[in-house]
């Protein structure tokens, strides 16, 4: 397998910028950054009726779309376990 390309959408750079806290920033990034190595690791899970899937860090859940033809993830949401699955519509 290659190496996935990772692309963030802008509304989901705005929900990471938004988190209080630096520290879980930068781990947010850094697992985002794990993803182009192996965007479905153990830990990931599908999101049912969906194609995306979701990985954690901490009390963070970061959501994502895959497409293994082009090798690319793209991160569409990011933001805290509560909020992340509810829709704004």
């Amino acid at each position: 397998m290659g190496r996935y390309r990772v692309l963030i959408k802008p509304s989901a750079v705005k929900e990471i910028e938004a988190i209080g806290r630096k520290k879980d920033r930068q781990r947010i990034v850094g697992r985002i950054k794990r993803l182009a190595d192996d965007p479905r690791p153990a830990d990931c899970q599908k999101l049912s009726g969906r194609d995306l899937y979701r990985v954690r860090q901490g009390n963070f859940r970061i959501v994502y779309s895959i497409e293994d033809d082009r090798l690319i993830a793209i991160v569409v949401k990011v933001g805290h376990r509560r909020d992340v699955y509810r829709s704004r519509s």
